[in-house]
C-alpha cells in the first residue's frame, strides 16, 4: 500500500491509500479519487515529504504561519457539515448498530455516535475498525 497526499481544486488536503501509482491513477481518471471535506473528485498528488538522515544538528527552519484563525473556524464548520450530513447519528447505540454492520444484519453505511470504553474493546475484539475524534461546538456558536 502506498499512502499520497492529496488536494482538492478548493486546497483541501488529505490522505489516500492505494495499491499502487497505477491504482491510483485509475481512480482518479474514473472520479472515484474524492475529497472528504467537499467531495470535488478533480484531485492531485503533492508533493511527497521525504527526511535525509544526518549526522550534522539540523538547521532551525523557521515557523511559517499559514493558517489564519478564519481559515481554521471555516474547516472546522465544513467537517462538522459533512459529518453531520453524511453520517447517520445513532447516539448511544454506536456500537451496536457497528456490531450489526459487521455480521450483515443490516446494510453497511456510515454512522456516528458515542460508545463507552468497554463498548470499544468489544469492537475492537471483534475486528470492527472505527474512529474516534471530538466534534466541535459549531464555530457559529461561542460555546
Amino acid at each position: 500500500m502506498i499512502a499520497y497526499d492529496l488536494q482538492c481544486t478548493k486546497g483541501h488536503t488529505f490522505e489516500g491509500w492505494f495499491e499502487s501509482i497505477k491504482t491510483f491513477e485509475q481512480q482518479q481518471r474514473k472520479g472515484l479519487v474524492a475529497c472528504p471535506i467537499c467531495d470535488d473528485n478533480r484531485v492531485e498528488r503533492l508533493p511527497a515529504a521525504f527526511a535525509i538522515k544526518s549526522s550534522q544538528e539540523p538547521a532551525a527552519v523557521p515557523e511559517v504561519q499559514t493558517d489564519t484563525h478564519g481559515q481554521k473556524k471555516e474547516l472546522t464548520k465544513e467537517i462538522i457539515d459533512f459529518v453531520e450530513n453524511n453520517f447517520d447519528n445513532v447516539g448511544a447505540d454506536f456500537a451496536k448498530e457497528a456490531l450489526k454492520m459487521h455480521y450483515g444484519v443490516t446494510e453497511p453505511r456510515n454512522i456516528r455516535g458515542v460508545s463507552s470504553e468497554t463498548e470499544e474493546e468489544t469492537l475492537k475484539k471483534e475486528g470492527i475498525e472505527f474512529f474516534k475524534f471530538p466534534l466541535p461546538s459549531s464555530p457559529d456558536t461561542d460555546a
